[in-house]
């Protein structure tokens, strides 16, 4: 496992590296990358051997706490950091406190600015949640040659700003595909098929939490029938803790401190 010098000048062990993200291309390897917001949630991906967590640059320290060798890219909201010295202030203080990259949606100029003061950069292409409305909902990006050729500069142009990686989301497979051999950024796929350096699924979906499960997504586990037990027992036993507060059952003797007879008397006493 490599061992580098993070962002707060600790001298740390990491599954993956920028390097060695880079050196994924046209290796035939892929990484895993899933969402973390605990330290519980990252502890569990590095215990299943999973390389690369993103959460949101706020809960770093606490992803920290869970892991220290997962490979942490913190998000930088939309609205949690809008100048430039807002986001600069917050990608500072993200790979400060322990991650190794932030990701962003922003436009060029942003990801230009971040990546000349030498902080890992990865942008976001393809299906972009919060920007949905520009492509008129919620649907794959590049399922025509036009759009196809404008994801391309899009993408070019995000590596001319100095971006080490992108995620992509919802592209055509065999669009996706063909960028990644183009493309000297190393890619992330979320719903973009399997051609791509790095793999990438929501924990609650992998872990079965989601109502409803996308169709790029697999669950391999059913957390949320677990979830639902839990809630049920919650509810049961706080209906049983009502019930018995009504008809006086509870508290009952032995969940009362007593007193002895005596002190009890002599309390009285000194009352009257």
């Amino acid at each position: 496992m490599p061992r580098i010098f993070d962002f707060g000048g600790r001298e740390v062990e990491r599954s993956q590296t920028i390097a060695g993200l880079r050196g994924l291309k046209g290796s035939g390897r892929r990484a895993a990358q899933v969402t973390a917001e605990t330290s519980d949630e990252a502890a569990a991906a590095e215990a299943a051997g999973v390389e690369m967590v993103v959460c949101r640059a706020a809960n770093v320290s606490r992803v920290r706490e869970g892991s220290r060798r997962v490979f942490v890219t913190a998000a930088l909201g939309f609205a949690d950091a809008i100048t430039g010295d807002e986001i600069l202030r917050t990608a500072f203080g993200a790979v400060a406190a322990g991650a190794d990259a932030v990701i962003t949606g922003r436009g060029y100029e942003i990801v230009r600015m971040l990546a000349d003061e030498s902080i890992p950069v990865m942008g976001h292409l393809g299906f972009v949640p919060r920007k949905s409305t520009w492509i008129g909902g919620v649907r794959a990006v590049g399922k025509t040659s036009a759009e196809a050729v404008a994801l391309w500069d899009r993408f070019r142009r995000l590596e001319d700003a100095g971006a080490f990686a992108a995620e992509c989301e919802l592209i055509a497979g065999p669009v996706m595909s063909e960028i990644n051999r183009r493309s000297s950024l190393a890619t992330v796929s979320r719903g973009s098929g399997a051609d791509a350096d790095v793999i990438f699924l929501f924990t609650s979906d992998i872990c079965g939490e989601a109502a409803r499960l996308p169709r790029h997504a697999r669950a391999w586990g059913d957390l949320g029938k677990l979830h639902n037990a839990v809630r049920d027992e919650r509810i049961k036993a706080l209906s049983g803790f009502r019930s018995d507060v009504a008809s006086g059952s509870f508290p009952a003797a032995r969940q009362v401190v007593g007193l002895a007879d005596a002190e009890l008397e002599e309390f009285r006493a000194r009352l009257g």
